[in-house]
């Protein structure tokens, strides 16, 4: 039984892609999520604030010290803004 590719997902507590293994949401998963977000941006940076924050808390308490200072660019910052 042969498995497909594996999907672009984090990997908690770790947030880390199952796939490709960098910080997610990495490059591929970004594209799936506009695609999949194309017509609803405010409901894609709502779903993304949330990762976000379930991140934050995940990683501060990984004993690192407190969550990465970046997360915000790297969750949030590469949404498309329109103005209509």
């Amino acid at each position: 039984m042969s498995a497909g590719p594996q999907e672009h997902v984090p990997s908690r507590p770790t947030w880390r892609c199952r796939a490709c293994g960098i910080a997610w949401p990495c490059s591929p998963a970004k594209l799936r999520l506009l695609a999949e977000y194309r017509e609803n941006m405010p409901g894609l940076m709502v779903y993304l604030v949330i990762l976000r924050e379930e991140a934050a808390e995940q990683l501060a308490g990984s004993g690192g010290g407190g969550p990465p200072p970046d997360l915000h660019r790297r969750f949030t910052d590469w949404v498309p803004v329109r103005s209509r």
